[in-house]
This record gives structure tokens, C-alpha cells and sequence, in this order.
């Protein structure tokens, strides 16, 4: 009888902690309040369009063929 005793008074405490506890967002003194989460408008990040009439450089040409070659070796 003991054992359902105990889980008796078990139960009890559980339920007891677990009615004084609010769900969600619970206001405490001293602690500014959360800043709201973005819309989907506000989070979007801007990039910007490509540039369509870029030049390759000779120079930037043989530095990326130089750097393939090198690269393949390991």
C-alpha cells in the first residue's frame, strides 16, 4: 500500500508544478521584451544582378589555368 501511497503524493506534486506553469511567452520583470521575428519581406536578402558585359583579363585567364594545373598535381 505504501508504493501507491507515494505515487499517489508523486502525482499530485506533478500535477500540481505542472497547473501553476504557463504555456508560452511568460512577461518577467527586469527583462526587456523579445524583438518580433521578421516577415518574409523583411528577411528576404538582397543580391544583386550580375554585371552581363564583364571582360575576362588575359592576365586573370592564365592565373586560373596556372592555379588548375597546380591543383591537379595534389
Amino acid at each position: 500500500m505504501k508504493p501507491v501511497k507515494n505515487l499517489v503524493f508523486a502525482a499530485l506534486l506533478v500535477f500540481s508544478l505542472a497547473l501553476n506553469t504557463i504555456a508560452g511567452d511568460v512577461q518577467v520583470p527586469g527583462i526587456a521584451a523579445p524583438t518580433p521575428s521578421p516577415t518574409p519581406e523583411e528577411s528576404r536578402i538582397f543580391v544583386p544582378a550580375p554585371e552581363t558585359d564583364t571582360t575576362v583579363e588575359t592576365a586573370d585567364y592564365l592565373f586560373l589555368e596556372v592555379l588548375t594545373a597546380l591543383l591537379s598535381v595534389y
